[in-house]
C-alpha cells in the first residue's frame, strides 16, 4: 500500500514537471520558430513551423544590433566581475572566519544584511556616487559596482564553506614557513574550488542577464552589453517581428550555451552541499 502511494506521488510529480516544462518551452517555441519566418509568414500563422530555415533575419539582426561588439562587452564585464569577486570575497571571507573577534562577526552580519536592501531604493544615490568617482559610462565602473553588489552573497557562501576547513592544515603550513598570504593561496584557496565554481556560475547568470545596472551606467552604444543591445534593438524593430525575434534569440543563445556547458557543475555544487 505504501509503495503504491509513493508510486502515485512520483507520477504526480513527474506530470507536474512535464506540465511546467511545457509552460516554459511554449513561449521559446514561438520565439525560435517565428525568428526563421518572414514578416508575412508570421502574420499568416504564428503557431506553424517555418517552411524553410532562413537565416537572413539573423544575419540582419547581427549587423543592425552590432551583436559581436555587445557579446564582447558582456564577456569582458562578466569575466572581469567574476575575477574580482572571487579574489576579494574569498580573502575577505577567510579573514572574517579566522579572526575571532566581535568586530568580524558584526562585519559579516552587515554584509548579510545588505542582501535584503532593494536595489531600486539606492539607484539615484548610486548614480550620483558613480558620477563623483568617474565610474559612469565605463566597463571598469560597471565591474566595480558588480563587485559591490555581488560581494554580500559571495562572502556569505565562502564564509560557510571556509568554516568547514580544518585549521590544522593552515597551522602545519605556518610551521613549514608559509606566510599568512601564502597559506591562503597555497592551502585554503585550492580547497575552495567547489564553492568557487558555484559562485562563478551564480554570478555569471546574474551579471550576464542584468539589465538595470548597465542601463544606469552605460550610455554609449559601443559599450552596451547583450541585454542592453537586445532591448534597444527589440524596441526599434517591434513592427518587424522577424528581426525582433531573431535579435531575442541571439541574446538568449550565449547564456543557454553556458548553462548546458556548466549544468554538471551546477548539479555537483548543489548535491555536494556547496549552496548552504
Amino acid at each position: 500500500m505504501e509503495n503504491e502511494r509513493y508510486t502515485g506521488l512520483s507520477f504526480l510529480l513527474e506530470l507536474f514537471g512535464i506540465i511546467l516544462a511545457i509552460v516554459f518551452l511554449v513561449p521559446f517555441y514561438y520565439v525560435l520558430g517565428n525568428s526563421f519566418k518572414s514578416f508575412s509568414d508570421i502574420l499568416q500563422n504564428t503557431s506553424s513551423l517555418p517552411k524553410t530555415f532562413d537565416f537572413t533575419n539573423y544575419s540582419q539582426a547581427i549587423v543592425i544590433m552590432d551583436f559581436w561588439r555587445a557579446l564582447l562587452n558582456s564577456l569582458i564585464v562578466t569575466v572581469a566581475s567574476n575575477v574580482v569577486i572571487v579574489l576579494f570575497c574569498s580573502m575577505a571571507a577567510y579573514k572574517l572566519v579566522r579572526t575571532k573577534h566581535k568586530i568580524s562577526t558584526i562585519i559579516f552580519f552587515i554584509f548579510v544584511a545588505t542582501m535584503v536592501i532593494p536595489f531600486q531604493s539606492i539607484m539615484i544615490p548610486l548614480v550620483r556616487v558613480g558620477s563623483i568617482f568617474h565610474l559612469m559610462n565605463s566597463h571598469y565602473g560597471l565591474v566595480v559596482m558588480y563587485l559591490a553588489f555581488g560581494s554580500a552573497l559571495s562572502i556569505f557562501l565562502y564564509h560557510g564553506f571556509i568554516k568547514g576547513i580544518p585549521i590544522e592544515l593552515e597551522e602545519a603550513a605556518i610551521i613549514d614557513g608559509c606566510s599568512p598570504f601564502m597559506v591562503f593561496w597555497k592551502v585554503v584557496f585550492p580547497l575552495l574550488k567547489p564553492i568557487t565554481v558555484t559562485i562563478v556560475i551564480l554570478n555569471t547568470l546574474w551579471i550576464w542577464n542584468d539589465f538595470l545596472l548597465p542601463s544606469l551606467v552605460l550610455r554609449d552604444q559601443e559599450l552596451r552589453t547583450i541585454p542592453l543591445a537586445t532591448f534597444y534593438f527589440f524596441g526599434a524593430y517591434t513592427k518587424q517581428w522577424n528581426l525582433a525575434l531573431a535579435g531575442l534569440v541571439l541574446g538568449i543563445m550565449p547564456l543557454l550555451i553556458f548553462f548546458f556547458a556548466a549544468q554538471k557543475q551546477i548539479i555537483r555544487g548543489i548535491t555536494s552541499g556547496s549552496i548552504k
